[in-house]
């Protein structure tokens, strides 16, 4: 591993950490544009398979409702048939005792079938609404998985647009990251972490640290434009820079950028 060069003035480590806030902003506005998209295409992954699963469920369910209704329909065939059997024995029976028990039996087999087929009925106005419920949750599933394929499209073409130059700006991140003292370094990144919009070292802009209203105290500006050591705002917690500084080095990570995009694109 190659052993790390840090940046030596007070100067020189204000210019460093502009030059990776600069690079990291732009990475910031890339994956801006992306938006939410990310995240939208994994919740609807989410949804998807939540779908899928709840429709597997519904479909086993009307699946037993079904299993069932067959059931019922082999019972009632099957009581049929024993009803054809006592009918037939009842004309070769001897007495009144076997024909009443074999009357009970006729009886018993049509209550049966009259009880397998409410049962029918009932299993089948499950059926209608399970597969009304199925059809529905299949519509929905079909629309969603749509909306994940145009969402996964459109994210792909903005990768594809802007992924290059994220690889050559998170390079050129790295090396810059690199120079940087690792205690000052882990204090930019702290600060980026906190800020809403990434802004770790900023410039001063009509006397007040950028995005601020709050004016900073002249002899405050004298010592940064000195750039004697590193100044932070105490207001907004942001390294401070003075315009000078930020206009050269943005002009120079400018070309610099430009120059890393024009090798790759080749």
């Amino acid at each position: 591993m190659a052993k790390k060069t840090t940046t030596s003035t007070a100067e020189d480590k204000l210019r460093a950490l502009y030059d990776l806030q600069l690079i990291d902003s732009r990475i910031d506005r890339i994956r801006v544009v992306r938006g939410e998209l990310p995240l939208e295409v994994e919740d609807l992954e989410d949804e998807i398979e939540g779908l899928r699963t709840r429709l597997e469920r519904l479909e086993e369910d009307l699946d037993l409702v079904n299993q069932r209704i067959s059931a019922y329909k082999i019972q009632i065939e099957d009581s049929k048939a024993l009803i054809a059997k006592y009918t037939e024995q009842q004309n070769n029976v001897r007495n009144n005792r076997e024909f009443e028990s074999l009357n009970k039996e006729v009886e018993y087999q049509t209550l049966e079938i009259e009880l397998c087929e409410k049962r029918i009925r009932e299993c089948q106005a499950q059926a209608e609404q399970k597969t009304e419920i199925v059809n529905g949750s299949k519509e929905k599933l079909e629309m969603r998985e749509a909306d994940l394929e145009g969402k996964k499209t459109e994210l792909s073409e903005i990768i594809s647009e802007t992924q290059q130059e994220e690889d050559v700006l998170m390079e050129l991140s790295d090396k810059m990251a690199n120079v940087i003292d690792e205690r000052l370094l882990a204090s930019y990144q702290r600060i980026r972490g906190a800020a809403k919009n990434g802004l770790a070292v900023v410039p001063i802009e009509r006397e007040a640290s950028a995005g601020s209203y709050i004016k900073i105290p002249p002899q405050r500006q004298i010592d940064i434009a000195q750039r004697k050591r590193i100044i932070v705002d105490e207001h907004s917690g942001r390294i401070l820079v003075d315009k000078e500084l930020a206009e050269e080095e943005t002009s120079r990570m400018d070309s610099q950028i430009s120059k890393a995009l024009a090798k790759v694109k080749k």
